[in-house]
């Protein structure tokens, strides 16, 4: 059994949760990454995710880099109230260093329900910025039907995360509003080669993910991703073909007091003289906007068992990573938001001027920042 100071990331198959007679056996080693590790590779998932689908994706993400900068640029960020479309290299900061990475950012299918009056944090969702279908013919499709089947792999995931827990596989049902008036957002992420003189390798600084877990495809075989134990260690967690990483969010972490672990992560660029970028393709499983994870209507109730094995870990402890802090009071939109403008400060200008005033009293910075 991994403990709190694990050295390795445990692997899960999926195919295990599909039979009654080996599903016990997956929910205990999922019960054990939950609250040990906050980190799992999943592998034999291509009952939901196609196989053929993800090889497709993969040849399509060197293609959308490549993209002329003026297409990349006509679907900018700042574009887009929902905060989705295109970031350019070294738009962010962590910790004080830029992350050094150029993404998409591209939601699951959704129109906003934000009207005048309604809080401003139900525009964080609604629809995505694609480049034009005449320059990379079929990505669009490609993208969706990606985003469509991997969110419906993190749908059931959390009826197993419940089970894990000890409750029934609805027991964090509440926690979600109906299909049509949810997101999941995913990014196409591109981690370029530093150069010998590059000042740093970080290509995303240690931070926690926000919502209840993370679905991600490392989608060429380089290493860089990081995971960071209770000793403060960072572990490897390389690409193994045929699997996605699953991580736990702050919102999990604050909805079951504890028992889920959000564990910090990192990633660095590739070794310098490797030959191509680093790509990765994460999904983040949304809650729906207005949940209060710490409001009293929104309380589990755990087994006793469940409670002892939190406590048999131990406290969490301090990590190199802060962020999402808000969720023991802001509504999960507004978690959502306030990130948002503090990571990409030129969306927040244009479309949520009074809150960029707030976080950038001196005016538009040449960066944003995680924290």
């Amino acid at each position: 059994m991994t403990g709190p100071d694990f050295s390795e990331i445990p692997l899960l198959d999926y195919s295990l949760a599909l039979s009654s007679t080996t599903k016990p056996h997956f929910v205990q080693q999922l019960r054990n990454a939950l609250i040990n590790v906050g980190f799992l590779y999943l592998s034999n998932t291509n009952s939901v995710v196609d196989e053929e689908l993800i090889e497709r994706l993969k040849i399509y993400i060197p293609k959308l880099f490549a993209l002329p900068q003026e297409e990349k640029d006509r679907i900018q960020k700042a574009n887009s109230p929902h905060f989705l479309g295109y970031s350019k290299l070294g738009a962010e900061l962590t910790k004080g260093k830029t992350d050094y990475r150029e993404q998409f950012d591209i939601g699951t299918d959704h129109v906003s329900r934000w009207k005048p009056g309604d809080p401003d944090y139900y525009n964080v969702w609604g629809p995505s910025q694609y480049p034009d279908d005449a320059l990379i013919p079929g990505f669009q499709d490609t993208m969706k039907t990606y985003l469509s089947q991997v969110a419906a792999l993190g749908t059931h995931f959390i009826t197993l995360i419940a089970e894990a827990l000890g409750l029934p596989p609805d027991g964090l049902s509440r926690f979600y509003d109906t299909p049509d008036r949810m997101q999941h957002r995913g990014k196409v992420v591109q981690y370029p080669v530093p150069t010998e003189r590059s000042e740093s390798d970080q290509g995303v600084g240690p931070h926690y993910d926000a919502g209840f877990l993370t679905i991600l495809l490392q989608a060429s075989p380089h290493p860089g991703l990081q995971v960071q134990n209770l000793s403060g260690d960072w572990i490897d967690a390389p690409p193994i073909q045929g699997t996605f990483v699953i991580n736990f969010g702050r919102a999990l972490e604050f909805a079951t007091k504890g028992i889920a672990r959000a564990t910090s992560h990192r990633v660095l660029s590739p070794p310098v003289g490797s030959s191509s970028p680093r790509y990765s393709v994460p999904l983040f499983h949304n809650i729906a906007l207005d949940v209060r994870v710490r409001d009293p209507k929104y309380e589990l109730e755990f087994p006793p068992e469940i409670l002892r094995l939190r406590d048999e870990r131990g406290k969490l402890s301090e990590t190199d990573s802060i962020n999402y802090s808000e969720f023991e009071s802001q509504p999960s939109g507004m978690v959502q938001l306030l990130g948002r403008v503090r990571s990409h400060p030129d969306v927040a200008e244009r479309h949520y001027p009074a809150l960029f005033k707030q976080f950038f009293p001196d005016g538009l910075p040449k960066q944003g920042f995680g924290y």
